[in-house]
């Protein structure tokens, strides 16, 4: 069956876009379930971005002797940590303490809509790689044309010559950080461009150097579609 656009009418008229991410993500661990070898499991992450009015929370300073002679600070500005909003799903080894060995990131308008929501899913991702987790992105998300992996590969300072001159807005790509004795680290990639109207790709799913499963993205996306009774 083909990838639908969550963003746009007609699908976007019947179900909104995070009624498919909310449901995907637990599709994919259906799927996953039964491939997982007896050592690992799956939990998804989920994570929504919430912006309360600040105007409408004040807080009362403790007006405490110990407060009081407390320094005044030498600066004092306004600020926003960057939020970042999260439909992930976690692959996690038991027989290591519960270490986390891979993560899936269904990307959503969030993460690709300011510059400071961008960096910090793509330093999310730097992180995990570092620590030797493999990392997919899928991106669906068909109104925000930034690619993340793009980003992922500028920030390590490398290029992939499957992006093109212009990056595709929707695709699925698994990373995983191979580190070498006495040699730099590779970097290893699998990258699909997605379409509308085609099918997805299987993607590997690595928990251990030598040890993959494949995630079937086209079957827990159709999953989702038809709980969701999207056609």
């Amino acid at each position: 069956m083909p990838l639908r656009d969550h963003f746009r009418p007609p699908v976007s008229d019947r179900r909104p876009w995070d009624f498919l991410h909310g449901m995907w993500s637990g599709t994919m661990i259906q799927r996953l379930f039964p491939l997982l070898p007896a050592r690992y499991y799956a939990a998804p992450h989920i994570h929504l971005v919430v912006n309360p009015d600040l105007d409408q929370s004040p807080y009362v300073v403790d007006a405490s002797p110990s407060v009081r002679t407390t320094p005044a600070p030498t600066l004092a500005v306004e600020t926003e940590w960057p939020d970042q909003e999260e439909y992930e799903m976690r692959v996690y080894d038991d027989e290591d303490g519960g270490r986390l060995v891979a993560a899936i990131e269904i990307v959503s308008p969030a993460n690709k809509d300011r510059p400071e929501s961008r960096k910090a899913f793509v330093a999310k991702c730097a992180a995990m790689l570092q620590q030797d987790v493999c990392v997919s992105i899928v991106d669906v998300v068909t109104v925000r044309q930034f690619n993340l992996y793009a980003e992922v590969m500028d920030l390590l300072d490398r290029t992939d010559p499957a992006l093109g001159t212009e990056p595709p807005p929707v695709y699925a790509v698994t990373l995983r950080g191979r580190k070498r004795d006495r040699k730099r680290p590779l970097l290893d990639v699998w990258f699909y461009p997605l379409a509308l109207g085609q099918p997805l790709p299987p993607l590997p799913l690595w928990l251990d150097t030598d040890l993959a499963i494949t995630l079937d993205l086209e079957a827990s996306y159709e999953d989702a579609c038809r709980v969701l009774r999207i056609a």
